[in-house]
C-alpha cells in the first residue's frame, strides 16, 4: 500500500510540476515579445504539435515561438505524414471566428430564395472585377450562394471610394444602392455611423491586398473574381472534403 502511495503521489508531483512548467514557458514567450513588440496584442499561448515550440494568436495570425521565447517562426506547420496543414486549418477558424464577431448586421447581403452556401466579399466599389462580380450577382444567387459583402477601398479612408461605401451604407436601401453604384452611378452623398473602418480592420487582419476577395463559410480565401458556376463547385468541394 505504501509503493502504490508513493508512486500516486510521485505522478501527481510530477504532473504539477509539468503544469508550472508550461505556465513559466508562456510567462517567459509572452515578456519576450511584449519588449520586442510592445504593441503585439496576444490572444492565446498553446503548445504547438512540436515540443518544445509554442502557438501563438494574434487575431487572425498564429506565429510559433521557442519555449524560451529567444526565437519566432512564421510559416505553416504542415503534418507530413496527413499532408495536413494544421495552421491553415486553425487560420480558418480564426477568419470563420472574426466575421461572425462582425455580424450580419454590419454587412450589406445579398440573399437566394434557398440558401446553399454563404460567403463572404471584400469588394471596391471602382474595381473593375468587383463590378463584374456585382452584375452577376443574380447567378450566384441562382446557385444558391449567399453573398456577405464588405467594403475594401483599396484607396484608402477618405478616398472617393471609401466616400462612396459610406453614401451606400447610409442610404436607406443599401443593396439597391450598391448595385446602383457599381454601375458606376452617381449616388447622393451620405455620411452616418458605419462599419467600414471595421471592414478595413478586417483587411489588415486577414492580410488581404486586392479585390474582390472571396473568403468561405470555412475560412478558406480565394483572391479574385471567380464566375456563379465556378465557385458553387469550389464550395461543394470544399463541403465534400470537410
Amino acid at each position: 500500500m505504501n509503493n502504490v502511495f508513493k508512486i500516486v503521489c510521485f505522478c501527481v508531483l510530477g504532473a504539477v510540476g509539468g503544469i508550472k512548467s508550461l505556465h513559466a514557458d508562456e510567462t517567459a514567450i509572452r515578456q519576450a515579445l511584449v519588449k520586442s513588440m510592445p504593441n503585439l496584442k496576444i490572444d492565446s499561448i498553446n503548445l504547438s504539435e512540436i515540443k518544445g515550440l509554442y502557438e501563438v494568436t494574434v487575431g487572425v495570425n498564429i506565429y510559433y515561438v521557442s519555449e524560451n521565447g529567444k526565437y519566432l517562426l512564421p510559416g505553416q506547420l504542415i503534418d507530413l505524414a496527413t499532408s495536413k496543414d494544421l495552421t491553415k486549418v486553425k487560420l480558418n477558424a480564426a477568419r470563420q471566428l472574426a466575421i461572425s464577431k462582425l455580424g450580419q448586421s454590419k454587412m450589406i447581403v445579398f440573399k437566394p430564395k434557398i440558401s446553399k452556401h454563404m460567403v463572404t466579399i471584400f469588394t471596391d466599389i471602382d474595381c473593375g472585377y468587383c463590378r463584374k462580380l456585382h452584375s452577376e450577382i443574380d447567378q450566384y444567387l441562382a446557385e444558391g450562394i449567399t453573398i456577405q459583402y464588405l467594403f475594401f477601398p483599396r484607396a484608402g479612408k477618405g478616398s472617393e471610394s471609401y466616400n462612396k461605401a459610406v453614401s451606400v451604407w447610409c442610404s436607406d436601401d443599401r443593396n439597391a444602392a450598391l448595385t446602383a453604384a457599381k454601375k458606376d452611378q452617381t449616388l447622393p452623398v451620405k455620411t452616418c455611423e458605419n462599419p467600414i473602418d471595421e471592414h478595413m480592420q478586417l483587411v489588415n487582419d486577414f492580410r488581404l491586398d486586392g479585390t474582390p476577395t472571396i473568403v468561405s463559410e470555412n475560412g478558406n480565401v480565394y483572391p479574385g473574381y471567380l464566375p456563379a458556376k465556378q465557385l458553387f463547385l469550389t464550395l461543394e468541394q470544399e463541403k465534400a472534403q470537410k
